[in-house]
């Protein structure tokens, strides 16, 4: 019988081993197929070149049979998937992946699989996760992995530039990376003119079509010098580096549209900070965070920090602050909590869903600051429903609940127009009635000069 005992649900595409959870540990299970490339990576110092450059996950081994190597990956708090990256993350990503593949080849080695999946962010930066997808080089040999670095990387970026942020979350549906044929298909004319563009996307999406199509073609054996790789991966790198998105969006400079007065956002946010400390957390979920002003006051406390929001320029934005201030405590992600990203791949369980995710990473609070307002009057929920959400998720809740007079919830009723008499639900006396359901309150406190009332509630 194959062994899956604690197997990883994302864990089976590769023989050459797999990721076991032990304990909440991950291990990664090595199978003698792989023997000699692991020794060959171990023992040439290549593994720790790859460790101290920050290439790779660092690793120790801790077991060793003839049936199998355990060894225990560096502890990543949070993995992120490329559909919840901003654009400036996923540029990133697709940069390092490149930057790895240049220094296989300079020390002999290449890059068996370049999937997007195997980048993840931690300390602040994308880190490559799968110890197991390098092989020693064949002189001559193209890159493997090169086609499926332009399906997962190069063509959903491309799309992103032309379309917009939504273009980056493909991989949610093409878990496999965006067909190069279709990638061709959606680009604009005018990308023919980019000779980057033209023979990285429509000349290889011709010669796959070509090769696939017709089961009796002998595909032809192309040799490739090293030399040849390494321009093509400059080439690559250099456009990518340059890509910029233009697209506006709503939620961006939100902050200096908002409802409170100096006095009254720097209350807001020592309140944040006094009541994280007196429960003393130590990881916290800031949902619909924007560029995390609001979170980014528990950074020399916390030792993790997550911030999600539904907009891509707010959470790029963020990430860039996080490079620029080094906060490597702090992962922005692009989540709509109405719409997160839900379970995709074999069995529904290849890639976990957000939320299942955040619950099982055992954060101490979470932070739904200006959020309660979108979620039940643009999206209809219930408070009720909302409740059960977030007491899913974190032991303690700190949310902002703004009243009916407060300007932006008066901007989401009159938007309702004929059916603004549906909502006479919303109110502070049956928020406070049904979140009694599923809370305790800790603290409640009103923002000065504001129709916003904050609560510190516990889970019952």
């Amino acid at each position: 019988m194959a062994e899956t005992t604690n197997r990883h649900a994302s864990s089976f595409r590769d023989p050459s081993g797999y990721i076991q959870v032990n304990d909440g540990q991950l291990y990664r299970i090595i199978n003698p197929v792989y023997f000699s490339q692991y020794q060959s990576l171990t023992n040439s110092g290549f593994y720790k070149k790859l460790f101290d450059s920050g290439l790779l996950i660092k690793h120790e081994e801790v077991a060793a049979t003839e049936s199998h190597i355990q060894i225990k990956p560096e502890n990543i708090p949070f993995f992120s998937y490329p559909y919840e990256w901003s654009f400036t993350q996923y540029k990133h990503a697709a940069l390092h992946t490149l930057k790895l593949q240049k220094y296989c080849l300079q020390h002999d080695y290449t890059l068996k699989d370049a999937t997007a999946f195997n980048i993840t962010f931690h300390n602040g930066a994308p880190v490559f996760v799968d110890t197991l997808s390098f092989d020693a080089y064949t002189p001559g040999e193209p890159w493997r992995a090169y086609k499926q670095f332009l399906m997962h990387f190069f063509g959903p970026l491309l799309l992103a530039k032309y379309y917009g942020n939504d273009m980056l979350k493909t991989l949610q549906q093409y878990i496999d990376g965006m067909p190069l044929q279709k990638v061709a298909k959606l680009l604009p004319f005018s990308a023919r003119f980019s000779p980057t563009v033209y023979t990285n996307i429509f000349l290889t999406a011709k010669y796959d079509a070509k090769y696939s199509s017709d089961e009796n073609t002998t595909e032809k054996k192309v040799n490739v010098p090293k030399e040849s790789q390494i321009k093509i991966i400059d080439s690559l790198y250099n456009f990518i580096k340059d890509l910029t998105l233009n697209e506006k969006t709503e939620w961006k400079d939100y902050y200096a549209i908002t409802n409170y007065d100096d006095a009254a956002f720097e209350h807001k946010k020592q309140l944040v900070k006094k009541w994280s400390g007196t429960i003393n957390a130590q990881k916290v979920v800031d949902l619909g965070g924007n560029d995390g002003t609001f979170s980014r006051v528990l950074k020399d406390s916390a030792k993790e920090i997550l911030v999600t929001d539904i907009d891509p320029n707010a959470v790029d934005y963020n990430y860039k602050q996080v490079l620029k201030n080094k906060e490597h405590n702090i992962l922005p992600l692009v989540s709509d909590l109405l719409n997160p990203a839900p379970g995709i791949g074999f069995n529904n369980k290849e890639r976990a869903p957000l939320q299942e995710r955040i619950a099982n990473n055992s954060f101490d609070v979470a932070l739904a600051l200006a959020l309660i307002h979108h979620i039940s009057l643009s999206g209809n929920v219930p408070f009720a429903m909302s409740a059960q959400m977030f007491a899913s998720l974190t032991p303690y809740l700190i949310i902002e609940f703004p009243d009916r007079e407060d300007s932006w919830v008066s901007f989401l009723l009159k938007s309702k127009r004929e059916f603004a008499g549906y909502f006479d639900y919303y109110n502070r006396d049956n928020f406070e009635r049904d979140y009694s359901d599923f809370y305790t309150v800790i603290e409640k406190e009103k923002i000065p000069n504001t129709h916003r009332t904050l609560y510190l509630l516990k889970r019952k």
